[in-house]
């Protein structure tokens, strides 16, 4: 008798473990996602994507763009000073390189189609919060946005 109730016991246990398994898999899926952790962005297509940083400072305001055309970037700084209301841009444009573990690498190498002696290099890690892509550049921390997603808004 004892014997039937100890196997009626760990089937029953057993199940739960089972039912309790699917339910620890959604939570660790949702956090996942909430910390940007996704390892299947390789299909992610980023070709005509433009990603957006905004800095905001006592004195001035950056704005900063990231505009991705198959392997060629456009790297954009506009800062706005706030006393004369006055703007300034830097447009760089280089190469990117993605690599398979949602790596970006840009590096600008002319400013406004001139040659520069030491060029512009960021390092991005490629991220996905609901359905909306980040680049963290891996330096600084500082989170790019998609701008699809900032228009939406």
């Amino acid at each position: 008798m004892k014997k039937i109730f100890f196997i009626i016991l760990f089937s029953l246990s057993a199940l739960g473990v089972k039912a309790q398994y699917g339910s620890i898999n959604a939570i660790l899926d949702r956090l996942e996602e909430k910390r940007g952790i996704n390892r299947n962005l390789e299909n992610v297509n980023i070709n005509d994507i433009k990603f957006v940083l905004i800095k905001d400072f006592d004195d001035h305001t950056e704005r900063n763009f990231i505009i991705i055309k198959g392997n060629l970037a456009t790297y954009v700084e506009i800062f706005d000073d706030k006393k004369t209301g006055e703007s300034s841009v830097n447009v760089f444009s280089g190469d990117i390189v993605r690599s398979t573990h949602q790596i970006i690498s840009l590096r600008a190498d002319r400013l406004e189609d001139r040659k520069i002696p030491i060029p512009v290099t960021k390092t991005f890690l490629m991220t996905e919060q609901k359905k909306i892509l980040y680049l963290i550049d891996i330096n600084s921390k500082e989170r790019w946005i998609e701008e699809r997603a900032i228009n939406k808004k």
